[in-house]
């Protein structure tokens, strides 16, 4: 009797981490500390001898440095991290010159930014399990510390979340949550009396409260670009009202701190204790850490109750907006008129210079020896000398619309012909102009009116000698058919001589 032989199974991968969604998280966290690795791994490619200063303390402090001295609206000055690391480099190497140490500061944050690649980012493979347990590669896409414009075309740098994470020792925490243990733990540090322990946790939790900030200026950024690209409706309010009570129990618990630090700063008993001295120092620089902590919260509240009002500017200036105009090239002005006056040598330069430019880009045919010959053997086709027969245009005659006709305009005209030192009153030329003709008031009317604001720049420059005028002195228009005021109507003499001497100065 015979049995079946049991069927292979597939081993499922191991539990644990490797089914844990924070074996990502870890593998995240491992590969924002890889380009600062990869700094004291490279140093041997510069020219000299750089394996005496580590290349890894020296970013730490790069990103440390631009993360306090970056703003909300601004960020920090290149020139002024390169300063402040200039110390922290030469003391790796005292003996070295200057310019080896501003060297060595300038590669390291250059190399921060990641100058040599495209998008100045850095990127990372690594794999995970996914539902099914298949192991699956990801790409990491992360950046350290980037360029962004400022005001008069200067350029700023600013950390990124994942350079914070790496000063504070990990990644993809809630903000909020982080920032809320950091500060129990500060705390309970500052009341047990180890206040170099507090002040690695004040430090945290600045970084923190930097991070927070940075959420909510790429956020107001968003929307400055595009309003819809930002869910306004629910997720930025829910975390702007989060943000703003987070604002108010951190404002609270850190004036509580500051209380503690100073209390426990003023109690160290003086003396020449080396342990009180330091101490002191530490409860100090506490001090300092909490109160920038305070300013920075200070900062983030007045930008949160901001943000409602730009949200509603931004969205009336992007759905209002004008569409930007674009000028176009007239041809017939620009190329044909200049060009035709021109001697042909000279024209074919501007046509050759315009077409070549204008035609656009042209991908070149790869000739074939078959079609080669072809076209050198086929005989060219006969063509008329002036090209084919034009079509004769179908033209129809506007009709005449105009509601007076140039009889009438001759007769208004004659009207308003009076002599410079005898105007008459528009009241007057409309009973006339009744006599003559029904329609002819509303002409007469119409060209007294427009007389009202004569061009006389227009009429100079014309070299005319007479000019039509009227003006309103105030007296009442009676007329059956018109109302209003009754024109002074009149005929002014140019200056024949001024426009003589004119015309002699230009010639």
């Amino acid at each position: 009797m015979t049995f079946p032989a049991p069927a292979k199974t597939v081993p499922s991968p191991a539990p644990g981490p490797a089914a844990d969604e924070g074996l990502a998280r870890r593998l995240r966290a491992l590969a924002c500390t890889a380009p600062l690795h990869d700094l004291d791994v490279r140093k041997a490619n510069l020219a000299g001898e750089y394996s005496v200063y580590a290349m890894a303390e020296v970013a730490l402090s790069a990103i440390d440095l631009v993360t306090l001295n970056m703003d909300f609206d601004t960020g920090a000055d290149h020139e002024q991290i390169v300063a402040r690391l200039l110390p922290r480099v030469a003391a790796q190497a005292p003996r070295r010159p200057a310019a080896e140490h501003e060297r060595v500061a300038r590669w390291v944050l250059e190399n921060l930014i990641n100058v040599g690649s495209v998008d100045r980012g850095f990127r990372a493979v690594y794999g995970t399990f996914g539902p099914d347990g298949a192991y699956v590669r990801r790409d990491y896409d992360f950046k350290l510390i980037e360029e962004v414009p400022g005001y008069g075309g200067s350029v700023y740098l600013r950390t990124t979340d994942e350079a914070v994470n790496v000063l504070v020792g990990a990644l993809d925490t809630d903000v909020t949550s982080a920032q809320i243990a950091a500060e129990v733990k500060l705390e309970v540090l500052i009341s047990r009396g180890r206040l170099a322990d507090a002040q690695l946790a004040a430090e945290q939790a600045r970084y923190r409260t930097v991070q927070y900030a940075e959420t909510l200026r790429r956020t107001l950024d968003a929307t400055r670009r595009n309003v819809r690209a930002v869910d306004w409706l629910n997720t930025v309010p829910d975390m702007i009202a989060e943000a703003l009570d987070h604002v108010a129990d951190r404002y609270r618990h850190e004036n509580a701190i500051l209380t503690n630090i100073r209390k426990a700063r003023d109690e160290a008993e003086t003396g020449s204790d080396p342990k009180t001295a330091e101490h002191k120092r530490r409860a100090a620089e506490l001090v300092d850490i909490v109160k920038d902590c305070i300013r920075r919260h200070t900062q983030l509240q007045s930008r949160l109750l901001e943000a409602g009002p730009l949200f509603r500017a931004e969205q009336d200036r992007q759905a209002f907006a004008a569409p930007a105009c674009r000028s176009g090239l007239d041809l017939y002005g620009q190329l044909l008129a200049p060009v035709l006056p021109l001697p042909v040598e000279h024209a074919t330069r501007v046509t050759d210079a315009f077409f070549a430019r204008g035609t656009g880009l042209r991908t070149p045919v790869a000739v074939r020896v078959g079609d080669l010959v072809d076209i050198l053997l086929t005989p060219p086709v006969e063509r008329e000398h002036l090209g084919a027969e034009m079509p004769e245009p179908d033209l129809i005659a506007t009709p005449d619309d105009s509601r007076f006709s140039e009889e009438q305009l001759a007769s208004a005209m004659e009207l308003l012909d009076l002599p410079h030192d005898a105007p008459r009153r528009l009241s007057g030329l409309l009973a006339e102009a009744r006599r003559r003709d029904r329609d002819l008031p509303y002409l007469v009317a119409l060209l007294a009116v427009h007389a009202a604001s004569p061009p006389v720049g227009t009429a100079y420059r014309q070299g005319e000698e007479r000019l039509l005028f009227a003006v309103d002195d105030g007296t009442e228009l009676d007329d059956p058919e018109f109302g209003g005021a009754d024109l002074i109507v009149g005929t002014a003499l140019l200056d024949a001589a001024g426009m003589a001497a004119d015309r002699t100065e230009a010639a």
